[in-house]
């Protein structure tokens, strides 16, 4: 399942590479062969993280829909960021996706490059019709909302929320 780019390796993390992701990070670096720099595992984002541990747990061969999807730089096989898949498909074929990265690599492109990418395998599924997304309103959510763009998403109205969505 990994995704290549030209510059990043993106690939799910197995429920128990979330746990080891979530209890020892060190393991975790040691069985990928990786260093992580990718956003810090605490406050909410551990939270979340957590919780998307859990739902992998239970989702069995459909753990990718729930798991975090970490984004290796090809050259240096550091960890700069990740991606979520926010559950599988719903009844209409939306999945929704998140993304966060390091702060030592914004402004650089990779995460336009790795939503891009999950983007055209999730729309490559035969259950997926379209992707969502959530961003922060202007100005706090400008840089998500420019990642987005570029990946040719485009508003999607909600009754509340920043929404955007890909076909």
């Amino acid at each position: 399942m990994h995704r290549l780019t030209p510059r990043l390796s993106i690939f799910p993390l197995s429920p128990a590479q979330m746990q080891l992701w979530v209890h020892d990070l060190p393991a975790l670096e040691a069985a990928l062969g990786c260093t992580y720099r990718g956003e810090p595992l605490s406050g909410p984002f551990l939270q979340i993280v957590c919780a998307q541990a859990s739902a992998a747990a239970d989702a069995g061969t459909n753990y990718m829909w729930h798991s975090f999807w970490l984004l290796m730089r090809r050259s240096d096989r550091s960890i700069v960021g990740s991606t979520v898949w926010k559950g599988a498909p719903d009844a209409s074929g939306r999945v929704e996706i998140g993304y966060g990265l390091g702060q030592a690599f914004y402004h650089q492109g990779y995460m336009t490059e790795a939503v891009s990418e999950l983007c055209r395998w999730a729309l490559d599924q035969p259950a997926v019709t379209s992707v969502l997304a959530e961003t922060d309103p202007l100005p706090q959510g400008a840089a998500s909302q420019r990642v987005l763009k570029r990946c040719g998403f485009l508003p999607y109205p909600q009754k509340s929320g920043c929404w955007w969505c890909l076909k």
